[in-house]
C-alpha cells in the first residue's frame, strides 16, 4: 500500500517538472522573437540617421576661420632711439690765476651761489704792502709834475732880475774903468798889463751878465713842455703799475662767473695752490641743454631751431635745437645734436642723466604686414604662414577653401606686426590667428575678414 503511493509522487513530481520546463521554452521562444522583430524595427530606423550623421561628421571637417586680406607696401617706418645725456649750459673747474696760500673759502659741496659772488681767496698781504709803496711813488711824482706846471716861483724870478741889474752896474762900472786905462794907457802913464786887467774883468763881466740874462728869460718863460710831458708819463707809468698790482689783489680772490651749484670742492684753508690749480667745480643750474649723437644719414631730419621730444627719465621734455657739431664722433661715427630744455622744465634735471631723441626712418623694401599670430615657425630659419586656395565640398555645394603653407622671411617687426616677404602676393587671403588648430590641406570656411588699411610703426607708406 505504502509503496503505491509513493510512486504516485513521484509521478507527479515529473509531470509538474515537465509542465515547468515547456513554459521556460516558451517563454525564450517568445523573448527572442520579441527581440528580432525590435532589432528589424531599429535597423530600418537607424538606416536615414547614419547617413545623416555622415554628412554632419564631413561638414563639421570645414573649420571656420578668420581671414585677412593682405597688400604689398613698398616702404616702411622705423622708430629708433638714441641715447645721450643730459648736460649743463656751462660748467667751469674755478682755480686762481696766479698761486698763494688759501686764507678764505666758504662754499661748500651743494651751495647755491650767485654771479659775482666771492668764492674763495688768496693772501695778498705782500701785494697790498707794494701797492702802498707804488701810491707813494705816484704821489711824489704827481706833486712834481704841478710844480713843473706852475712854473718858477716869483721870489726866484725876482732874484735873478736883481742878480741881472748887479751885473749891469759892474759892468757899466768896469767900461768906465776900462776907457779910463785906456786914456792913461796912451799917455804912458800905465802899464799895458794894468790896462788888460781892466778889459778882461769887463769882458768876464758882460758873459756873467748874459747868462743871468738867460736864467731870468727861463724863469720869465716857464717850465719846457718835454719836461711836462716826461714826468706825465712818469706819473702814468706809476699808475700802471697800480692798476697791475690791484688787477693781481682781485684775481687773488675767486668770483662766480655766473649762477649755479658747487658740485666738488677739491681743497681747504692753508693750501698753497699753483696758478691755475682747480679749487671748485661750478655747473649752472638755470639751463640745461641735452647731448645727442644721430647718425649722419639722419641729420637733414634735424633743423636747427626745430622742436624735438626729449625722454629723460619717465618724463618727456621739448626742447629746442640749438646746434649740430660739424664733427662725426670717431668712436660712434655720429654727429652729435645740442638740445636746449626750457628752464621751466630743467631745474628737476641732473647733469649726466640718459636722455633719448626719438626719430623715425623711412626704409625702401617690399612687402606685407601680417599679424605676429600669423605666423608658424618654419625651416632653415624661415617662418611661414597660412593662405586660403579656393575649393568645392562635395557635400551640398558649401563653399570651401584648402589651406596652403606659405613660406616667408621677417623683414621687420614691431608690437603685433610683422613685415615679410616670400610667396605671397597682394590680395591673397591669410589666417591672422589660431595657427595651432589648422594643418596645411585641411579645409576651411571664412566667417569674417579682419583688418582694414595696413599700417606698420609709425605709419607705413603704401
Amino acid at each position: 500500500m505504502n509503496t503505491e503511493s509513493n510512486e504516485s509522487k513521484d509521478n507527479a513530481y515529473s509531470v509538474v517538472v515537465m509542465a515547468s520546463q515547456k513554459m521556460k521554452l516558451w517563454r525564450l521562444v517568445l523573448a527572442g522573437a520579441i527581440l528580432l522583430i525590435s532589432g528589424l524595427g531599429i535597423g530600418l530606423l537607424r538606416l536615414p540617421t547614419q547617413q545623416a550623421e555622415a554628412e554632419i561628421t564631413s561638414n563639421a571637417s570645414i573649420i571656420p576661420v578668420k581671414t585677412q586680406r593682405i597688400k604689398a607696401v613698398n616702404s616702411y617706418q622705423v622708430l629708433q632711439k638714441y641715447t645721450g645725456e643730459v648736460a649743463p649750459a656751462r660748467s667751469s673747474e674755478l682755480g686762481f690765476e696766479r698761486g698763494g696760500k688759501v686764507v678764505w673759502l666758504q662754499v661748500d659741496r651743494g651751495d647755491r651761489v650767485t654771479a659775482g659772488n666771492p668764492i674763495a681767496k688768496l693772501d695778498t698781504s705782500n701785494l697790498e704792502a707794494q701797492k702802498q709803496e707804488l701810491l707813494a711813488r705816484k704821489a711824489q711824482a704827481i706833486a712834481i709834475l704841478d710844480e713843473l706846471k706852475s712854473g718858477p716861483r716869483p721870489e726866484k724870478i725876482a732874484v735873478a732880475r736883481a742878480q741881472v741889474q748887479d751885473l749891469e752896474q759892474q759892468l757899466k762900472l768896469e767900461n768906465l774903468k776900462r776907457a779910463r786905462r785906456k786914456n792913461l794907457y796912451t799917455d804912458g802913464a800905465i802899464s799895458r798889463e794894468q790896462y788888460d786887467e781892466v778889459a778882461f774883468n769887463a769882458n768876464a763881466l758882460s758873459r756873467r751878465l748874459a747868462a743871468a740874462r738867460s736864467n731870468l728869460d727861463e724863469f720869465l718863460a716857464g717850465t719846457r713842455k718835454e719836461q711836462i710831458a716826461a714826468q706825465q708819463a712818469v706819473v702814468k707809468q706809476l699808475d700802471a703799475s697800480i692798476s697791475n698790482l690791484e688787477i693781481t689783489i682781485a684775481k687773488s680772490t675767486i668770483k662766480a662767473p655766473f649762477s649755479g651749484t658747487i658740485a666738488q670742492r677739491r681743497l681747504d684753508e692753508g693750501t698753497v695752490v699753483n696758478a691755475g690749480q682747480p679749487v671748485v667745480r661750478l655747473v649752472e643750474n638755470t639751463q640745461r641743454e641735452v647731448e645727442i649723437g644721430v647718425p649722419v644719414q639722419l641729420i637733414d631730419k634735424l633743423v636747427p631751431g626745430s622742436r624735438q621730444t626729449v625722454e629723460i627719465g619717465q618724463n618727456t621734455y621739448q626742447g629746442r635745437v640749438t646746434s649740430i657739431l660739424p664733427e662725426v664722433n670717431p668712436t660712434t661715427r655720429t654727429r652729435t645734436v645740442i638740445i636746449t630744455l626750457p628752464d621751466s622744465q630743467s631745474q628737476s634735471l641732473a647733469s649726466g642723466q640718459i636722455a633719448r631723441l626719438q626719430l623715425s626712418q623711412t626704409i625702401s623694401t617690399n612687402g606685407y604686414w601680417l599679424p605676429v599670430t600669423a605666423l608658424v615657425r618654419g625651416e632653415r630659419g624661415l617662418w611661414s604662414c597660412y593662405a586660403l586656395i579656393a575649393a568645392e565640398n562635395s557635400l551640398k555645394g558649401i563653399k570651401a577653401y584648402r589651406l596652403e603653407r606659405r613660406d616667408v622671411e621677417v623683414l621687420y617687426n614691431h608690437g603685433d606686426r610683422v613685415l615679410v616677404r616670400g610667396a605671397i602676393a597682394t590680395g591673397d587671403r591669410i589666417i591672422p590667428e589660431g595657427t595651432q588648430r589648422i594643418v596645411n590641406g585641411q579645409l576651411v570656411r571664412p566667417i569674417e575678414e579682419v583688418g582694414g588699411r595696413e599700417q606698420g610703426a609709425g605709419g607705413v607708406k603704401e
